[in-house]
């Protein structure tokens, strides 16, 4: 993608387009929002296959494999801007910490602004020259706009008074600094001054996952990005990310991903082909 910004419709031609040549799992060099306002689809993300229903938004992180097939009647939107254009964004930021960024949202007054930006944006695009400035301030609204609708379905709501997301952002912020290191729940407890016990209950009451599932989330999304684009061994991988054995790392990215981490990169290099 040469552009930093890019936006079109997916309307009964396009989806037609899609029949007449399927696409296949790919991997691409930006950020991509799917907003599908109608219909249904199948979203094929780090080789696991999901079924959406409209309304709904999926955030698809720079660098991931995945595959989007609208069947007949979905319609919807499909965005595609570089991360330096919209460098901060929750989307972005959380994409390190759970698996996939996909929620339904309301229809009506909601669905209706949605469509009115996105129609902006395409109106400015096709402008000549296109006014990527009006574009950006477009977008950081739609961001905005979506984050409210969506993103605290899937995450605490922030609140400074809320001293459990307050708890939880702030676990998030040290194990992004912590988490190549070969470090347990322990380490993060103390760092909060808390127990073990309650660490975890904060974290099960807001995303319902414990502290150790959020540690090997946030360790293996990074292992798939550096085993899609970089070629360092599986060992030095694994090091890297504080698994002493290769053995462990393998085992726990089979159980967390369906494949080892070797099966992961031929088949992504077997779609780079």
């Amino acid at each position: 993608m040469t552009s930093p910004f890019n936006i079109f419709q997916l309307t009964e031609e396009t989806v037609k387009e899609v029949e007449k040549f399927p696409p296949v799992p790919h991997r691409h060099d930006h950020e991509e929002l799917i907003i599908l306002t109608e219909g249904h689809a199948e979203h094929f993300v780090d080789f696991k296959k999901e079924k959406v229903s409209a309304p709904s938004v999926i955030y698809i992180a720079q660098c991931r494999v995945h595959k989007f097939v609208p069947q007949s009647g979905a319609r919807g939107w499909v965005i595609r801007y570089k991360a330096g254009f919209i460098p901060e964004n929750k989307f972005h930021y959380y994409s390190c910490f759970i698996d996939n960024v996909e929620y339904m949202i309301n229809p009506g007054y909601c669905l209706d602004n949605i469509e009115t930006l996105c129609k902006l944006m395409k109106s400015e695009l096709d402008l000549k020259p296109p006014d990527f400035n009006t574009i950006k301030h477009l977008l950081e609204a739609l961001i905005s706009k979506l984050e409210t609708l969506g993103l605290n379905k899937l995450l605490p709501e922030e609140n400074r008074n809320n001293y459990r997301a307050v708890t939880f952002k702030n676990f998030l912020k040290i194990l992004e600094d912590n988490f190549r290191r070969p470090v347990g729940v322990e380490f993060y407890a103390e760092k909060l001054n808390m127990s073990i016990r309650n660490l975890n209950i904060i974290c099960r009451e807001l995303i319902n996952k414990s502290v150790r599932e959020l540690i090997e989330t946030r360790k293996l999304i990074e292992a798939r990005r550096l085993l899609l684009n970089t070629e360092k061994s599986v060992s030095e991988i694994g090091f890297e990310l504080g698994y002493n054995e290769k053995s462990y790392f393998t085992r726990v990215f089979r159980e967390k991903t369906g494949s080892t981490p070797s099966q992961f990169r031929s088949q992504s290099f077997s779609i780079s082909a």
